[in-house]
């Protein structure tokens, strides 16, 4: 570990002092680039990710002296890819940059698998709102590629994300139309009624029964083979017994459909809080009475 580190440091004082010398057409930049690599492996080696990280910024501003911003980009991803394991935060800002230059050079599918990247490391980090900004901004650079898969992806993270901050509108608009688009798809169609659970359960959290109901309607026009779905039987029955203000069936509803298929844990947060608002409406009008 030592010796690479005595390496690296070797590796970034040659580059220092290449950069002050005098050199002909760029030449210092490319050399001194080329000592920066070699610093920045050696770094890795030792496992001082923060010196290698600061190292393959100054990569990165070499290559941006010498106008290869691809260069510059991979190093940027380079340097994230090191501050990842310190500092979330350095490796946004490194991400961000190599981002705005994929863009720059029209590599929108490398600039939409980076801006996805941000998205995990914000969502890591449970900010979820600017999550949120670039799971959209990677689902759109995706779907302006074609890449139609990628982007769902994208977008049903938001969803999901936007129904956790209870923007349930949002969440459910988003649902229905990655549905929408997936029901003609031989690939995709599989997946759409568990898109419309995600969107019901989303409807459930808005506490309106009728407005659930003329959703499972519409799900049904959507997919003629959801109403024959547990998926679609759960949301009817949690709708009906809701419309009861019956919180032990709407629990035992959700106890049973969870013995065959396992609820993951964001449909388990949002039905619970649909249970608690059933529960406090079940209580208030137990008050009045």
């Amino acid at each position: 570990m030592a010796d690479h580190e005595a390496r690296g440091d070797d590796f970034e004082k040659k580059a220092e002092k290449k950069l002050t010398g005098w050199g002909l057409f760029g030449s210092k930049y490319e050399d001194a680039a080329d000592l920066f690599d070699k610093a920045g492996n050696s770094f890795k080696l030792a496992k001082n990710w923060e010196r290698a990280g600061a190292v393959y910024i100054k990569l990165a501003n070499c290559h941006l002296k010498l106008e290869s911003k691809h260069e510059a980009a991979s190093a940027y991803v380079d340097a994230a890819n090191c501050y990842k394991k310190i500092s979330p935060k350095d490796a946004a800002q490194a991400l961000n940059q190599a981002v705005n230059l994929f863009l720059e050079i029209g590599r929108l599918n490398m600039a939409a698998r980076y801006c996805k990247e941000l998205g995990e490391l914000y969502q890591q980090e449970q900010d979820l709102e600017k999550a949120i900004d670039f799971y959209e901004r990677a689902a759109d650079l995706f779907q302006s590629e074609e890449v139609t898969t990628s982007a769902n992806q994208c977008k049903q993270k938001v969803a999901e994300f936007s129904a956790q901050l209870e923007q349930y509108p949002k969440a459910i608009e988003i649902f229905e139309a990655i549905a929408r688009q997936s029901i003609n798809n031989s690939l995709l169609k599989y997946s759409v009624k568990g898109i419309l659970l995600n969107a019901g359960i989303c409807q459930l959290c808005k506490g309106d029964v009728v407005a659930i109901t003329n959703a499972l309607e519409r799900y049904q026009e959507l997919d003629p083979t959801f109403s024959g779905t547990r998926e679609y039987k759960l949301l009817a029955d949690l709708a009906a017994s809701m419309d009861e203000g019956d919180v032990v069936k709407f629990t035992d509803f959700i106890k049973e459909y969870d013995s065959m298929t396992r609820l993951d844990p964001w449909k388990t947060t949002l039905l619970l809080r649909s249970k608690n608002a059933l529960k406090a409406k079940e209580e208030e009008e137990d008050d009045l009475t």
